[in-house]
């Protein structure tokens, strides 16, 4: 499993599914690497996973591939040695150009596609062209795609004829809430509304500020995250925020027991995410139970469903949708209760590795190819 952070997971989406899946598949009885840069585990293993740590420059545009460029080069000097692996999965469409490499070693590959980041605003010019051509060069390279959502599915199709495996993310059903830590934060359950992002234009972060700070909202609005590469938008929020008391910016929060209180004990989670597919902040939010308030886009639309959310699509609805849910908290609660239901039925980890271990026993047999990719000329 190549192309992430890797293990245990800290950062974000990727990272959570390959710790998810991998332990789930090294609890099957299969081997399991992981590829992993940053923090080092004490360990060299992790729940059941083998951890490989190689460095990678510290760069915004050089850092996950000059990593996954070591990452394929020592699985390749494993394959020669007859000890590599049967099987690899690719994280990221950003890493296909090193595709050739696990092609030579003769080693079968699937790449996950991730969402439609040339789309993202800090991309432009030669760092969206770059993404463009690595999703094509994906296509070509791959044995498998995996879409985790539908509407990924239907843009490579659309975009290049080409076929993938469409697997979701699992989400994390919490029974209980640790109100202990609510409090200590200060918040009491259905006493807030909420967000939780990256601080980046496609996530609409900016919308929620503006559109809760328009509304007559009495209760606050805790915003969680930060930019690391983009001061100007993180100035630009407190801008729009400007001195009104009942914004709270939070920063990152990396206790994750608070922060899945946060998301529990919200009256509505607002969520801003545009360009990717399944999110696992909204599925993470689901499973807490939250009421869902959501950018109106495809993606939002098939895992929430009709009734276990609300959408906005500018400030104005959003501020809306705020009011809406603080006059009738008891129907917010509701919501939030399908929404939980929904995520317990359709995102289950266990069904997902399930998958990903029929999707490896297909490439290790050769039963996908480039031929079950690439598209017919």
């Amino acid at each position: 499993m190549v192309g992430t952070r890797g293990v245990p997971a800290r950062y974000g989406g990727f990272e959570t599914a390959v710790e998810e899946i991998g332990r789930r598949l090294a609890a099957s009885g299969h081997e399991v690497t992981v590829y992993c840069r940053g923090e080092r585990h004490a360990e060299r293993e992790y729940l059941g996973m083998r951890l490989v740590h190689l460095p990678a420059l510290k760069k915004k545009v050089a850092e996950t591939l000059t990593h996954t460029g070591l990452s394929v080069l020592h699985a390749a000097g494993k394959r020669v040695a007859r000890k590599g692996p049967d099987v690899a999965l690719v994280f990221n469409a950003a890493n296909a150009p090193l595709l050739p490499v696990l092609r030579t070693m003769r080693i079968p590959v699937a790449t996950h596609v991730d969402g439609l980041e040339w789309k993202r605003t800090k991309w432009s010019g030669a760092g969206k062209r770059y993404y463009q051509t690595a999703e094509s060069l994906a296509v070509r390279w791959s044995d498998a795609l995996i879409s985790d959502a539908v509407g990924i599915q239907d843009y490579y199709t659309e975009r290049f004829g080409a076929d993938s495996v469409f697997i979701p993310y699992g989400a994390p059903i919490l029974e209980r809430t640790d109100t202990g830590k609510l409090a200590e934060a200060g918040y009491e359950p259905g006493g807030f509304h909420l967000v939780v992002a990256r601080f980046e234009p496609e996530n609409h972060v900016h919308l929620a500020v503006d559109g809760y700070r328009r509304s007559k909202a009495a209760k606050p609005l805790v915003v969680v995250g930060s930019a690391p590469y983009n001061d100007e938008y993180t100035a630009r929020l407190k801008e729009l925020a400007g001195d009104d008391p009942r914004i709270r910016f939070l920063g990152g929060v990396w206790d994750q027991d608070l922060l899945d209180a946060l998301y529990a004990g919200a009256l509505t989670y607002l969520h801003g995410h545009s360009v990717g597919g399944t999110n696992p902040s909204l599925l993470r939010a689901m499973g807490a139970g939250a009421s869902v308030v959501a950018y109106d886009v495809n993606f939002n639309r098939e895992v929430l469903g009709e009734e276990a959310g609300r959408f906005f699509g500018d400030a104005e609805s959003l501020a809306w949708r705020v009011e809406e849910a603080e006059a009738d908290p008891g129907g917010a609660a509701d919501r939030g209760e399908a929404a939980r239901k929904r995520a317990a039925e359709r995102y289950v980890w266990d069904d997902v590795a399930t998958a990903y271990e029929r999707l490896c026993e297909d490439l290790r047999a050769r039963r996908l190819t480039r031929k079950t990719v690439r598209p017919k000329k």
